[in-house]
């Protein structure tokens, strides 16, 4: 079959990489897959390098009608199946495609959760007819996600998945150490995400500051990049932390420098599933989190790792206390996550996507035909 991937975003974040892995093994599989993407963008960049078939479009605004027009001219010419919208915009300029005449069911992921707008457009665009499925990565978030459609049978969830082979050989090398002029025996504290007001650095940063009050010689990594920075870093120099929080920026050598890490703190107010919690889970580093979103789906109190509810300061320094003093409780969950996350390798997901894909192809048939 004849996909295009909708992808409207400015950056690459996890909703990227997951479009990527999911083109990656639906072209293993002989699938034909093209792009429709933001102009200059690394999502363009990776169409570019991958030899992929795709159009890059201006992606203005949820309104403009050039780039919904050009979407339908894109999917003619190419006879294009399907299309799978990733995005808030991609879905938008989707359906109004469909309004202009574009006649491929639409197929739409959503990877946030919080409610769907409450404005005319959301309405519209998520009970438009042409949406034949809503994607969801966690089960939370099509709890969430339901009750604004008219039809929420066809909401379903299909967990994300990453490439396990990406940590085959991810070892602790002492990378951060070596760079940073760390002592050999120092703790490090860290987490993986974009600095945006979801992921809540503010509670990163008040946890850090109790642990090092409760004695704790520990050295806590922000990895990563993003609009709150400047913010954030703000706000640890107002505690005084800045001896204490290091900020690397965006790294492209995660699977080297993950390992290295004692515990993996997450701290996030939402998170669809949240897939670097995964990326830990792979490198065998205990993992201590909020309850934001779906990440209790992978994240088993005692299990796969520890929460704490959203906000909690108190309860974050207790687990990350308990998991760095309690070497069977570290060994017990590290173990139980990385035999837990074989339910979350890519390779499922797409397996996962591509039965939906089937299943719509063969209902727009049926209907057709009647």
């Amino acid at each position: 079959m004849n996909i295009l991937h909708v992808s409207s975003e400015k950056t690459w974040r996890g909703g990227e990489q997951q479009i990527a892995y999911l083109i990656e093994e639906l072209r293993k599989n002989g699938e034909n897959c093209f792009v429709a993407c933001r102009k200059n963008t690394p999502f363009e960049e990776y169409c570019k390098k991958q030899n992929l078939p795709h159009v890059a479009l201006p992606f203005a605004n949820e309104f403009d009608l050039y780039t919904a027009s050009q979407l339908k001219k894109y999917c003619a010419e190419n006879r294009i199946d399907l299309v799978h919208a990733h995005s808030s915009h991609s879905h938008g300029l989707s359906v109004w495609g469909a309004v202009l005449g574009n006649k491929p069911p639409i197929i739409l992921s959503r990877r946030v959760d919080f409610p769907v707008k409450k404005n005319w457009f959301s309405k519209f665009k998520y009970n438009y007819k042409g949406i034949k499925r809503v994607i969801c990565v966690s089960e939370k978030i099509r709890e969430i996600t339901m009750p604004s459609l008219k039809r929420p049978q066809i909401c379903v969830t299909v967990h994300s998945g990453i490439d396990l082979s990406r940590f085959e050989n991810s070892k602790n090398t002492g990378k951060l150490h070596k760079e940073f002029n760390l002592p050999e025996h120092q703790l490090i504290i860290g987490n993986i995400s974009a600095i945006a007001e979801q992921k809540d650095y503010f509670t990163f940063v008040s946890t850090a500051e109790l642990l090092l009050q409760k004695g704790l010689h520990a050295k806590f990594f922000i990895i990563g990049d993003g609009p709150m920075r400047a913010e954030i870093e703000a706000f640890v120099k107002q505690k005084n932390l800045t001896a204490h929080i290091i900020f690397t920026g965006f790294r492209n050598d995660v699977p080297e420098i993950l390992p290295e890490l004692d515990v993996f703190l997450i701290t996030s107010q939402t998170e669809g599933l949240g897939t670097t919690i995964l990326d830990a889970f792979a490198c065998r580093v205990p993992v201590v989190a909020t309850r934001g979103g779906g990440i209790p789906e992978i994240v088993k109190e005692g299990e796969t790792g520890l929460l704490a509810n959203v906000y909690d300061t108190e309860q974050l320094a207790y687990q990350v206390q308990r998991v760095l003093t309690n070497e069977k409780l570290r060994q017990i969950l590290t173990e139980q996550a990385c035999r837990f996350l074989q339910n979350f390798r890519k390779e499922n997901t797409a397996k996962r996507t591509l039965e939906i894909y089937r299943q719509v192809l063969a209902e727009n048939q049926e209907l057709e035909l009647h």
